[in-house]
């Protein structure tokens, strides 16, 4: 039987429906996944299996590989999507943040809230019955200080970004806890690098984007100092500080020459554009600063891995 006008017009209303909701959909989920940061998160992923590796130079087994980056990236991604959450009013502020989800008005904010908390409860219960409760502390440390503690603190005080370090510099320490189910020396070691690299990271971020961050009412030092000089100072003194921390792996055992030969030339490099910023303080010094400190930790942590591991 011939197909009746009534039922043609039925299926192209219900075409042009079927082509107007799978856009709709992809899209709610591609906001869900900017909410956990993947690029941000990619780098927790990185530092956490830099410590896996550091403490389990034998080898490490692939299911406890799984479970940390699972358990791992899941928390990550929870405190991410609980922080957007917090600071929606702030993001809608800023012309970096404003189109993401939540200020963008794409997702509710019960949507993202209880996005955050489960995907941080289920990866909190992953490390702690899947790989060990000392790591699922460490996660949940984590989380709690950046979420609780760093977020809304952020809105009062430039110490925040002090503060904030804290949190970053922990998924080492998750990974090495997932290995061996203990905090030791070289753990802490392993924070303290990725505690004095994010100083310099993030101050010469918010040196780019210090109007946004005026904009939005946040207190970072290059907004409480517009001629940037304690900026400048500060992250000299954080990058030349680093220096020597990042050598102490071969004090504690995790490296040797090759390694130190590598975590001095990377060193150096950085102190002396830490110390162009701290004099010149322009978009171009800041900018150099910042990019070269995106590619300095990957470079140094694999220096350390493939000594550890191969040499």
């Amino acid at each position: 039987m011939a197909p009746t006008r009534r039922n043609e017009g039925t299926r192209v209303k219900s075409g042009i429906a079927d082509a107007v909701v799978h856009p709709a959909a992809t899209q709610r989920v591609a906001d869900f996944i900017t909410l956990t940061k993947p690029r941000l998160n990619l780098l927790v992923l990185v530092t956490t299996l830099a410590g896996l590796y550091l403490a389990s130079p034998a080898g490490v087994e692939p299911t406890l590989l799984a479970n940390t980056l699972i358990g791992t990236a899941l928390v990550a991604g929870g405190a991410a999507a609980l922080n957007q959450v917090w600071e929606r009013r702030t993001d809608a502020l800023m012309r970096r943040t404003s189109a993401r989800p939540l200020p963008g008005g794409r997702l509710g904010t019960s949507e993202g809230t209880w996005f955050g908390v489960l995907l941080s409860a289920v990866g909190l219960a992953q490390l702690a019955f899947a790989v060990n409760v000392t790591t699922a502390a460490v996660a949940g440390a984590t989380l709690i200080s950046y979420v609780i503690v760093y977020t809304p603190l952020k809105v009062r005080t430039s110490f925040a970004t002090l503060v904030g370090a804290i949190p970053g510099a922990l998924p080492p320490v998750i990974g090495w806890t997932a290995a061996t189910n203990v905090i030791t020396l070289p753990a802490l070691v392993l924070f303290g690098i990725v505690f004095f690299w994010q100083m310099p990271h993030f101050l010469s971020l918010a040196w780019l984007f210090r109007d946004d961050y005026g904009r939005a009412g946040i207190p970072v030092l290059p907004v409480l100092e517009p001629d940037g000089r304690r900026t400048g100072q500060q992250t000299l003194i954080y990058t030349a500080g680093l220096w020597p921390v990042s050598l102490l792996p071969a004090v504690v055992g995790l490296g040797g020459v090759p390694y130190m030969l590598v975590a001095t030339v990377l060193g150096l490099m950085f102190v002396w554009l830490a110390l162009r910023f701290a004099r010149e303080r322009s978009m171009t010094t800041a900018r150099a600063l910042f990019l070269f400190s995106i590619t300095y930790l990957p470079l140094l942590l694999g220096a350390l891995v493939i000594d550890r591991l191969w040499i």
